[in-house]
């Protein structure tokens, strides 16, 4: 035993500490005193490798057990299904879709202590993927690495030390007040569709917001508005965060746009939904009657229906196109050029978590809607 080799039942296994844990593996043939021989030798090979950094357990063991459980692959599943019951199916979806996609192909089959420093760097900075997704697959390869450490504390992280040197992310590309002014006086047959841009320009609600809303949410009299759940990759859940469930009080525009729907889609019979709740697991009934819905009558499940309709709308009045997503930004852009609304008003009711995103998403203002700020100190100090 103190050589590293041990006999049973006739047969021979050799074992040895690699990565920090105890690894046995079988000596082919009977337990022959030339057999007991060279398993000794063969042990004292791979404890001189390992200590040299040289060590490949496939050279060796080429049929091991431990080589499928010590692949990238493995770990890689390990935490798939570790984070399926922790993340929401949406997010899950677009682990999965990395994993399979990018990951998997290249690294699933390495063991996992021979994914090298340099190849990986290599790797990360020849994909020809956006931005988002790049660090994503950063991100996973990262996490799993930590996976692995957890099991064995000693292994290197080959992750660490990259960075990715990517373009800075596009601003926000939000409509200017002249802009609003030309879409929301632009004739339309689809009066419905226009309103709810209307709302959002003036209430900014993410998209995902917007289409789960019920007129259970809305309080017409009261003039506010509560945001409890979002509807993502065809389910219906909970808030993203706490912080983003929240009740305000709607601006004019806004709950003006919400009245005229009303008499469009209030009268209408409630619909019975599940909702996912924060816990990812748990689906409760649920009983809304939607504020928007399609011409059809059935609910939206994406922006295409609207983004249809944006675009032929945007030509007609004479404004470059953009997407609806940029309502959200309209109105963070609107409420930080009018130089009176606080950043943390601002956080609150976007539904932010921290004012990080706001200040790095929002730092810029547009100059045809920014005021005169001297001014208003001047007046403010009585410095005029």
């Amino acid at each position: 035993m103190s050589e590293g080799v041990e006999v049973r039942g006739g047969a021979v296994r050799v074992y040895f500490r690699y990565d920090g844990r105890l690894c046995r593996e079988p000596y082919p043939g009977p337990a022959t005193d030339d057999n007991i021989s060279h398993a000794r030798s063969l042990v004292k090979v791979i404890r001189h490798e390992i200590k040299t950094g040289t060590f490949i357990y496939g050279r060796h063991f080429p049929h091991s057990r431990q080589l499928a459980e010590n692949t990238f692959g493995h770990y890689l599943d390990l935490w798939l299904q570790l984070k399926a019951q922790k993340v929401a199916p949406s997010t899950m979806h677009g682990y999965r879709g990395r994993a399979e996609n990018h990951i998997r192909p290249r690294w699933g089959s390495t063991q996992v202590d021979q994914v090298d420093h340099i190849d990986l760097d290599v790797w990360l900075q020849s994909l020809p993927l956006q931005n988002k997704t790049l660090r994503e697959v950063l991100s996973i390869m990262r996490q799993v690495f930590r996976l692995y450490r957890r099991r064995t504390p000693g292994a290197l992280d080959p992750t660490e030390g990259i960075e990715l040197h990517l373009p800075d992310q596009d601003d926000p590309d939000p409509f200017t007040r002249t802009e609003i002014d030309a879409i929301l006086s632009q004739d339309t047959d689809r009066p419905a569709d226009l309103r709810m841009i209307e709302y959002m320009m003036w209430d900014g609600p993410r998209f995902s917001e917007a289409i789960a809303l019920s007129w259970d949410d809305v309080d017409l009299e009261a003039g506010t508005i509560t945001y409890r759940r979002s509807f993502v990759r065809n389910r219906y859940r909970v808030t993203k965060t706490r912080r983003s469930k929240r009740t305000h009080q709607l601006l004019a525009p806004a709950l003006r746009a919400l009245k005229a729907q009303h008499q469009a889609t209030g009268h209408l019979p409630p619909r019975e939904i599940e909702v996912l709740e924060r816990d990812n697991r748990t689906l409760r009934p649920q009983k809304v009657r939607f504020v928007w819905l399609k011409s059809s009558g059935q609910p939206l499940a994406n922006d295409d229906y609207l983004r249809r309709f944006f675009k032929a709308h945007l030509e007609q009045a004479g404004v470059r196109y953009r997407g609806p997503g940029q309502c959200r930004h309209t109105f963070a852009s609107q409420m930080l050029s009018s130089g009176i609304v606080p950043v943390p008003w601002l956080v609150d009711h976007l539904g932010h978590t921290t004012t990080e995103m706001l200040y790095r998403r929002y730092a810029k203002w547009i100059r045809e809607d920014a005021p005169d700020i001297t001014s208003m100190v001047n007046r403010a100090l009585r410095l005029e």
